[in-house]
């Protein structure tokens, strides 16, 4: 299976940027691609999502969620719930191997695929074989820096590839 790694937010005050990382691995030991697209602006720019998971159903899940967003006019944190009531309850949708990561100026939210949509405490998510890497430099220079969340989750991916076999620093950030 082909798999979509790290994704990095960072929300700070009514700015908040979204990284991906390009690498794309098969299986436990093959990297496939080094430049994917894992982050997206929707809904006319202003929303922001990032995915990492099995990569055919990241593409679904970002997708669906899209329609949701137009559906509720834009409306993140309802398109996040009616997206994981979906998720949860639909026989195919609930197969699918994925996380998201959505932000707006307003809020940035973690979707999973058992229901949950997480709104952080500290405004930083990260999901995929990476996270724990991301998060933790995220954490540190948000907390240590003036850095704009732009800087942010690009020095703190940098980072994870450093450590993470499965992140790489092919970096692709995107802002609100």
């Amino acid at each position: 299976m082909f798999h979509a790694t790290t994704i990095l937010a960072v929300k700070k005050d009514e700015r908040v940027a979204i990284a991906g990382d390009g690498q794309v691995t098969f299986g436990n030991n093959t990297i496939i691609k080094n430049t994917a697209k894992k982050v997206r602006r929707l809904y006319d720019g202003q929303v922001i999502v990032g995915f990492a998971g099995a990569a055919a159903d990241s593409l679904t899940l970002c997708e669906k969620f899209e329609g949701k967003l137009e559906s509720y006019q834009g409306n993140l944190m309802r398109a996040a719930v009616e997206m994981a009531k979906d998720w949860r309850t639909d026989r195919v949708l609930r197969r699918l191997e994925a996380l998201l990561v959505a932000a707006n100026q307003e809020c940035l939210l973690l979707i999973s695929g058992t229901g949950e949509v997480i709104e952080p405490d500290d405004g930083i998510a990260a999901v995929g074989s990476g996270a724990p890497y991301a998060l933790s430099a995220a954490r540190a220079l948000l907390r240590n820096t003036d850095l704009p969340p732009g800087k942010i989750v690009g020095e703190a991916l940098k980072i994870s590839a450093e450590i993470c076999i499965y992140t790489n620093d092919i970096i692709m950030i995107e802002e609100l």
